[in-house]
């Protein structure tokens, strides 16, 4: 369970968000040990925000791709009874 190196992986490519959730699960189980020190948790904290910067943007990105493939034959997105773009449900 400690086997999560202390410095940061190199660079996540922006587009790879399997790759940046998988490392942000290995640093929050890491944050969450008691064998932490402050410094260290500093470093994976600043290390998890720019994943979760990341993860956020493409699911932010599959979301708007997903709406444009649920617009109707006329072009126009197809809208729910509150008139928000309708998406579809992932299973």
């Amino acid at each position: 369970m400690n086997d999560l190196p202390t410095s940061p992986t190199p660079a996540i490519e922006q587009d790879n968000f399997e790759a940046a959730f998988s490392r942000l699960e290995l640093i929050l189980e890491r944050m969450n040990s008691a064998t932490i020190s402050l410094d260290e948790s500093l470093k994976l904290f600043e290390e998890a925000d720019k994943l979760i910067t990341i993860c956020n943007q493409r699911l932010n990105d599959a979301d708007r791709k997903i709406e444009m493939l649920i617009k109707t034959r006329n072009g126009e997105l197809a809208l729910g009874p509150d008139l928000k773009p309708l998406t579809q449900k992932v299973q």
